[in-house]
């Protein structure tokens, strides 16, 4: 269960911390997997326990890990949440938590619509939309898988936007500015496929939001976000009009 630093110059301490987020990032140390102490890191590392105190300290500080007076230190449980009746930019809400945010792009391109994805665009079967999925992380661990399809004849730049500086959520509200959102959560068990991406057990399931939003009349966008059951929530505030 040791960690191997790599050869690259830097501070020790900086070069644990990356040693432990990749362990994190691969899935080997999946939320609530404990860490080695700070005695075994030492002896295996060759290096001060004040190094290894720092590195750690700092991975708790950034959120990564949670440490345990008499107990030992694990990888942090990941409570994110986000708001049901807004659409807001998950990069942003991750950011305010002063995590990091990240993303894997795993498709992006143009393509046929099937049946049903054209009829929830209200569009006929066949015609090309841009699909694009992303899995949204903060601290390296997946929170939400992102599955898009885009109207292009509501927004036609979509197919050249760079995704790892943006997130679709953001530049679909600058350029194609809400009319009309319908939102649907379902709880459901992820495929085989998701699960891996979200790095989920076989028993964890997911919590579905499909979100289709209007722009000038038409729909703008469908997508599905697949989000971890056991560490995300939905949840608003609002008053009645």
């Amino acid at each position: 269960m040791t960690i191997k630093l790599d050869k690259k110059p830097g501070p020790l301490y900086q070069r644990i911390k990356t040693a432990i987020t990749d362990r994190v990032e691969s899935g080997d140390w999946p939320p609530g997997h404990p860490l080695p102490s700070e005695h075994e890191l030492v002896h295996a590392l060759g290096v001060s326990r004040m190094t290894v105190n720092r590195a750690l300290r700092e991975l708790a500080s950034d959120g990564y890990l949670t440490r345990v007076p008499g107990v030992g230190t694990f990888v942090a449980e990941i409570q994110s949440r986000s708001h049901f009746l807004e659409i807001h930019n998950i990069a942003d809400e991750v950011r305010e938590r002063k995590h990091n945010y990240s993303a894997r792009i795993v498709l992006f391109k143009k393509e046929k619509t099937k049946p049903d994805i054209a009829e929830r665009l209200q569009l006929p079967p066949g015609k090309a939309v841009f699909h694009s999925i992303i899995v949204h992380m903060e601290n390296h661990i997946p929170i939400q898988m992102e599955d898009r399809y885009v109207n292009p004849d509501v927004v036609p730049g979509y197919g050249k936007v760079d995704f790892s500086r943006t997130t679709p959520a953001e530049y679909l509200l600058k350029v194609a500015p809400l009319q009309e959102v319908e939102h649907t959560v379902q709880a459901r068990m992820p495929t085989a496929r998701i699960r891996k991406l979200l790095h989920l057990e076989k028993s964890e399931p997911c919590l579905i939001l499909l979100r289709r939003t209007w722009t000038k009349g038409k729909v703008a966008s469908v997508a599905t976000l697949y989000h971890p059951g056991n560490r995300y929530e939905l949840s608003d505030h609002f008053r009645p009009s």
